[in-house]
């Protein structure tokens, strides 16, 4: 091959190797330009795609446990607060509350009697304190006729034995006083637990009916008569009606912009082709880092897909004009403006 031709392909070879440079430097800058220019922008607009429907699950556990005898609603239902939604057996609970009334209506007859033998020995003792009084002076008298030797000396010793028993019937009378007293005030301690004990039973009466303690949808119900409720144990869920709320999970980098009362727009998935505008409620102060942990603090995963993400926190929105129908759990996406 000649100089000349070597020549020719060199200089042909050198605009390309310069065009290569051209273009490293045009896409370095792009890249540069992307980042600065995302950066200015989520100065002004915060977008996240990891957001979603929230609501209240009200759980509803019965204060009693027996046998249910009727469900008065079904899955998915709407209900009202206080809507009736099953029945537990009342049967036993109105025995039960039979029985302690008549343990009532007992009691307070025997507080009754307790108050008329107090009255009638209060009689006896006020008998008692009339005759004492009189055998007082009685004696007093026999003992002046006896220094004056106008009566016997046997006849004063008989005013002394009538003052002596007199006496004994005045502290006969006020210790049967104390007794009737006592025992009055056993019987109305009894009264007063026969009373609360007809309270409580009449109170788990009126727990054999399960109302709606908030309005919303019934969901997920498995209850079906004959079932057995037990105290304290979720048996019908119902998510809340009036505690919608969006949470949309934003990157650290960006709750530091935000504010309660941000203007945000969110876009449902339920709901598509629209645009519902809310507020910022509230910014998470913190979160759990450790999924194991208990619910005190919201977890959010740092990964997906197996992608290490940048942490972010909950921010709980709260829709201006929410449509008439909500879903617990669905999709969303947020774009607050700081």
């Amino acid at each position: 091959m000649s100089d000349a031709t070597k020549v020719r392909q060199r200089s042909r070879w050198r605009p390309r190797g310069t065009t290569r440079l051209q273009r490293i430097a045009i896409v370095a800058a792009a890249v540069i330009g992307t980042f600065v220019a995302y950066e200015i922008a989520s100065s002004f607009v915060a977008y996240t795609d990891d957001a979603y429907v929230q609501s209240d699950l009200v759980a509803v556990a019965p204060q009693v446990t027996g046998r249910i005898v009727a469900v008065s609603v079904v899955d998915n239902q709407t209900v009202k607060q206080g809507d009736l939604l099953a029945t537990i057996d009342p049967v036993p609970f109105q025995l039960l509350a039979d029985q302690h009334r008549a343990e009532v209506t007992e009691a307070h007859a025997q507080v009754a009697a307790d108050q008329d033998t107090i009255t009638s020995t209060q009689a006896t003792l006020q008998a008692a304190v009339a005759a004492a009084t009189y055998a007082r002076q009685t004696e007093s008298r026999a003992a002046q006729l006896v220094t004056e030797n106008d009566v016997a000396r046997s006849d004063l010793q008989k005013t002394q034995d009538d003052l002596r028993q007199a006496n004994a019937a005045i502290d006969a009378a006020q210790a049967a006083i104390a007794r009737a007293q006592s025992m009055a005030a056993m019987h109305q301690a009894a009264e007063a637990r026969a009373n609360a004990a007809l309270a409580f039973a009449e109170w788990q009466l009126t727990r054999t009916r399960l109302v709606a303690p908030a309005s919303g949808a019934i969901t997920n119900l498995t209850v079906q008569p004959g079932d057995t409720a037990q105290i304290d144990v979720p048996l019908i869920g119902i998510v809340d009606a009036k505690a919608f709320r969006i949470i949309a999970n934003y990157k650290q980098s960006f709750i530091r912009g935000f504010a309660e009362g941000d203007t945000a727009w969110v876009w449902l998935d339920a709901h598509p082709w629209r645009l519902f505008r809310a507020r910022v409620s509230g910014i998470a102060r913190g979160i759990s880092r450790d999924p194991s942990t208990g619910k005190l603090l919201p977890y959010v995963a740092p990964a997906t897909d197996w992608i290490r993400l940048q942490r972010r926190f909950p921010v709980t929105l709260l829709l201006a004009n929410p449509p008439a129908t909500l879903y617990m759990g669905a999709d969303a996406r947020v774009v607050i403006l700081p």
